[in-house]
């Protein structure tokens, strides 16, 4: 998933741009004379995974489409050392300082969130699990974050409401059980569609399971807890799917994935990644 290949991320850039600029970057247009060329030079102020050099140069080739390329012997999902200069590019120097601002802030957050991600991946290597995102990502930023996470190693679930079913507590209580809401669903849902059932004890994973559960979702429980619930499951049905959420953090998550589940749903991964340091400084030329 390549988000500069989207129609959407223009139509979000126009969006982005008219909230920062509004009628006018009144401080450039006041001091920079017009005609002037410049170049902008990406530097790591900290450690980090790149993630996010299409989406800058987007920004300011949405301003300016005479604006080169990025120069960069780096790419996205490349571990970069703090004071690493990792792309330069060039054009009008009040261009560039007109989409400065946006650049860093989408790269910014796309490499705090790659970066989160990349330690993530790294912690349940070797174990046969993956780590997977969730829903909670900044409004308007999804796709880019879910690309991020990607980026980082990580594996993306599903993107919206309308790509899988994820048949939840409130659901189950709704439905009036686990048991009438995979049968409701299977019966309504596309022959494409996977139905997971997030379970809380042995009574609705094996009721998800014999009702046609492709996925369990177990849910808060213990390193040790996930671990007899998955050996539940094998027994019950030796194919079926099982993720784990609820609360997983660097210092536990590999835990449970030597519990034998095969996916890890963190919803820190976007909503907790913190934009990382990188600036963007302009010289004439």
């Amino acid at each position: 998933m390549n988000p500069i290949e989207s129609s959407e991320l223009f139509a979000d850039l126009s969006m982005f741009l008219a909230e920062d600029i509004g009628r006018g970057d009144i401080t450039t247009q006041s001091t920079v004379p017009r005609g002037v060329r410049g170049m902008g030079s990406f530097l790591a102020k900290e450690d980090i995974v790149i993630c996010g050099f299409s989406i800058a140069q987007a920004v300011f080739q949405h301003l300016d489409p005479g604006v080169a390329d990025i120069e960069t012997k780096f790419k996205d999902g490349d571990e970069v050392k703090s004071g690493t200069i990792f792309g330069t590019l060039t054009g009008y120097a009040d261009v560039l300082l007109t989409g400065e601002r946006l650049a860093l802030n989408l790269m910014q957050r796309m490499s705090g969130v790659a970066t989160l991600s990349r330690q993530y991946s790294k912690a349940v290597e070797g174990t046969g699990a993956y780590v997977v995102d969730t829903r909670k990502t900044t409004p308007g930023l999804r796709m880019l974050e879910k690309y991020a996470v990607a980026v980082g190693g990580c594996k993306n679930h599903r993107y919206g409401l309308d790509d899988g079913v994820l048949i939840k507590d409130n659901h189950i209580t709704l439905a009036g059980g686990v048991e009438e809401a995979v049968k409701a669903a299977r019966e309504s849902a596309g022959h494409l569609h996977k139905i997971e059932v997030e379970i809380s004890n042995w009574a609705q994973l094996r009721e998800a399971i014999h009702a046609g559960a492709d996925i369990v979702m177990i849910d808060n429980q213990t390193p040790d807890e996930a671990a007899k619930l998955v050996e539940m499951a094998r027994t019950l049905n030796p194919n079926v799917l099982i993720e784990a959420s609820g609360g997983m953090n660097l210092d536990t998550v590999r835990s449970y994935a030597e519990a034998g589940v095969d996916l890890i749903s963190v919803g820190r991964l976007t909503h907790s990644a913190r934009a990382l340091d990188i600036s963007f400084k302009i010289k004439s030329i």
